[in-house]
């Protein structure tokens, strides 16, 4: 843990942001679990369980029009609102009883998912403003080092409630963890410009405008394709974890939670060293260091030997939120505060939504292939995009976009060459 991170901590706004990611983290990633198992209690069918995963993921497609709206309000504000909405939508669950009222369940959790996408635009934009330009790098690790440990341990706690006390126990933990968000955020201290002093103009000129800046920028274009291609590989790669068990391993299913485990401790010790190498390496390097080692842990995978697949399991860890740290941190040191929530939401889009297709891909290639076809194909297009990202980064000569109608200009660092 560097220097920078030490600081980070002792920063009031960015120790607020990281308690309101901690608390509602735990509440989401334990709600996000025990929706499926209710839906699967009450129905008894697979399908549907899985499909409450769905709706959290669907409101992803919508990232560039809930941008949108992350632009034309005060951000704090509007994290302040969305969180309270979404405690109150929490308290819906209470009164799910029996089959006929799971429909409850898919409605809520497509409104978390929803809650989530116009948070995330919310709160990039909110920490450019917030967090100090040379902090950002070691505050979106940090940021993702407490989202993945939410991960590992937000889900059994869950789980043993609903066990214990049901799951209306759980749905309103969850809300008191929104509530709790919503008091960090509006504790942080930043001066926003007020909306009306943006230019308004029609909301299909407004959200296209998010997706014109990003396909234009020369910096933040790659990084974000490195990331979406990240994001797919890691879905190939984890619809071949119970062929690899079976098949190539002869472990039981259960041991997929040791390859869990180390693929979220790879994750925690990726976001703690992100900020310190991402100031010491280019800004096309280190993502392409990570997708590399993302690849080389799929391509791990493919052998029939346990030790490897276990370190293999790790660089996963180590080598997934690389690219989304750097291309996060791009998108808020490159992007003007007036269009910054429409380019964030934008970007997020483009690197997460690859990864249901990923899975619905790979869900077809495990059932027709050999598991191995499937993961040493991810990972050699792993290696290539790595190898292609490093390789224009030498050659490219960059110029940034004109900043969208309303924004102000980008300064002349900016504009400079930074691959």
């Amino acid at each position: 843990m560097g220097w920078n991170t030490a600081k980070v901590f002792r920063d009031r706004n960015a120790g607020l942001y990281l308690s309101g990611v901690l608390v509602s983290g735990f509440g989401n990633s334990a709600m996000s679990l025990v929706a499926g198992i209710w839906v699967k209690t009450l129905t008894g069918s697979s399908s549907l369980a899985a499909l409450v995963g769905f709706c959290v993921w669907l409101p992803t497609f919508a990232g560039p029009v809930l941008g949108t709206v992350a632009d034309r309000v005060r951000r704090r504000p509007l994290l302040v609102a969305t969180n309270l909405a979404l405690a109150a939508v929490m308290t819906a669950p209470f009164f799910v009883r029996s089959r006929d009222q799971v429909w409850l369940l898919f409605a809520v959790m497509t409104l978390v998912g929803t809650g989530m996408v116009l948070t995330d635009a919310a709160e990039t934009a909110l920490v450019a403003a917030a967090v100090p330009d040379e902090l950002r790098g070691d505050f979106n690790g940090l940021v993702l080092t407490a989202i993945e440990s939410m991960k590992l341990l937000a889900p059994l706690a869950g789980a043993g409630l609903f066990t214990a006390l049901g799951g209306p126990t759980v749905g309103l933990l969850d809300a008191a963890t929104f509530v709790l968000a919503a008091t960090a955020f509006g504790l942080i201290r930043v001066r926003e410009a007020p909306p009306a002093a943006r230019i308004r103009r029609a909301w299909t000129a407004e959200t296209a405008e998010g997706a014109r800046y990003l396909r234009r920028h020369p910096v933040l274009r790659p990084l974000v394709a490195t990331s979406a291609t990240a994001m797919m590989l890691a879905g190939l790669s984890s619809t071949a974890t119970y062929a690899m068990l079976d098949a190539g391993l002869h472990r039981s299913p259960a041991f997929a939670g040791v390859l869990t485990s180390l693929q979220g401790l790879g994750s925690v010790v990726s976001g703690l060293t992100a900020g310190t190498l991402m100031r010491r390496l280019p800004e096309r390097t280190l993502p392409a260091a990570g997708l590399a080692l993302l690849a080389v842990g799929v391509l791990a995978r493919a052998t029939p030997w346990t030790p490897v697949v276990l370190g293999g399991s790790l660089a996963l860890g180590l080598g997934l939120p690389v690219p989304l740290i750097a291309a996060l941190t791009a998108v808020q040191r490159h992007t003007p505060p007036e269009v910054l929530g429409r380019v964030a939401a934008t970007a997020g889009t483009v690197m997460y939504a690859p990864t249901g297709l990923a899975l619905l891909l790979g869900a077809g290639m495990v059932a027709s292939l050999d598991y191995r076809v499937q993961l040493l194909a991810a990972g050699t297009f792993g290696l290539a995009a790595a190898t292609a990202l490093t390789l224009t980064g030498r050659t490219t000569r960059t110029t940034a976009p004109t900043a969208p109608a309303g924004a102000r200009p980008l300064p002349e660092t900016e504009k400079a060459d930074t691959a």
